[in-house]
């Protein structure tokens, strides 16, 4: 909402969920009478109401290692705001491969994260973990739980790296991760060191294919009817 009200030319959002009532408390793109519509055609409806001279395009299909390189093709910036680790691996990788800037937010209960990823100035997020948590290690959002107003704090400061990314101002997170906490109204920040052995990013990559790590995580791939486990976001944004 805030890159559309700054005027940011062309929007791309990707998902492959329709609203629900307990989505309400945190997605505030949308309201009750959206309830049952597929997320991206609500979404493209008040970001263009917010300002319609940006240009929004809806991309409703589940993220893929088949189309997620066509997807971020046109675009100049990537901002994720998946919940799962699956979605988060492949536009790691597909990041890197392309070699667009990944703006990537996290979210847990009342914690949050804030990093930009950028693999030929600094590591991108295999170099910090190399690879996804075996099934049932961590808890999913469903399970897990978040504070519905912490997904806003974390999306504006997605917004504020996007928005210097664009314009070429300040200092930006890359090689530094920002932690939230919300209850004891605390941030703190991590540095990021690139690792040579990355095995995406690194001095001699092993990974060179997309891959998609739903067996590895224990997510079932979506299904074409619409019906998904997990919601899959993702913001895309050409300058």
């Amino acid at each position: 909402m805030y890159l559309a009200a700054a005027g940011v030319g062309t929007l791309g959002i990707v998902d492959y969920d329709v609203v629900d009532l307990s989505n309400l408390q945190r997605q505030i793109l949308h309201g009750v009478e959206d309830i049952g519509r597929a997320k991206v055609e609500s979404a493209r409806e008040t970001l263009a109401s917010i300002n319609p001279d940006v240009r929004v395009i809806a991309h409703n299909a589940p993220l893929n290692s088949d189309n997620v390189m066509d997807i971020i093709r046109d675009y100049d910036i990537v901002v994720n705001g998946s919940d799962n680790f699956p979605t988060r691996y492949l536009i790691n990788d597909a990041c890197v491969m392309a070699g667009k800037p990944l703006v990537d937010g996290s979210i847990f209960q009342f914690e949050g994260q804030v990093t930009v990823y950028k693999a030929d100035e600094g590591p991108c997020y295999r170099c910090l973990f190399p690879t996804p948590p075996p099934p049932g290690e961590v808890p999913s959002c469903a399970e897990g739980g978040v504070l519905g107003v912490l997904p806003g704090v974390v999306g504006c400061l997605q917004a504020v790296e996007t928005i210097k990314l664009i314009l070429g101002l300040g200092r930006s997170l890359i090689g530094r991760l920002l932690l939230y906490d919300a209850l004891s109204a605390e941030f703190h920040e991590v540095r990021l060191r690139k690792n040579p052995r990355c095995p995406v990013c690194g001095e001699n990559p092993t990974i060179t294919e997309l891959i998609d790590y739903e067996e590895f995580c224990g997510v079932p791939l979506p299904r074409r009817d619409g019906v998904t486990e997990h919601a899959q976001e993702a913001l895309l944004e050409t300058v």
